[in-house]
């Protein structure tokens, strides 16, 4: 577990932009068990890839035309059972983190590993993410 000193920012760069901060295990079923709309999960961590690329990739396709019904978040290192839950519904991919994964009436139908986000910029992660809004949302 990461200071909360630490992370505190770094989970504000997305729940001050509208995402939900998921903390609990029971929080991530209430979202992301719904069999209807689409739900955008951003599993955030400490990492400079997500400082430079998840995050702020996840917020730029946040502002696309088209756009999920939810935007939601977890901390990896920070919010364990929720984090723990949240790969569930993300099998049968490995954990990642950062990761950002979209679903529809309940199931995973877009997904951004860690190696997808690692080395790209935020504005290709965006438009990647855009793209899957267009097509799913």
């Amino acid at each position: 577990m990461y200071p909360a000193e630490l992370t505190i920012p770094m989970s504000k760069d997305l729940t001050s932009f509208g995402f939900e901060g998921l903390a609990t295990a029971e929080a991530v079923d209430e979202v992301l068990g719904k069999q209807e709309g689409t739900t955008l999960l951003v599993v955030n961590s400490v990492c400079g890839c997500a400082a430079a690329n998840a995050r702020p990739g996840a917020k730029m396709a946040a502002q696309h035309a088209k756009k999920p019904d939810h935007l939601v978040t977890v901390f990896a290192g920070v919010d364990g059972a929720a984090v723990e839950r949240a790969r569930e519904y993300l099998l049968p991919y490995p954990p990642s983190s950062p990761a950002i994964a979209l679903f529809k009436d309940g199931k995973l139908v877009h997904f951004l590993e860690r190696h997808h986000i690692e080395g790209r910029s935020a504005e290709i992660i965006a438009q990647n993410l855009a793209m899957a809004f267009d097509r799913y949302c």
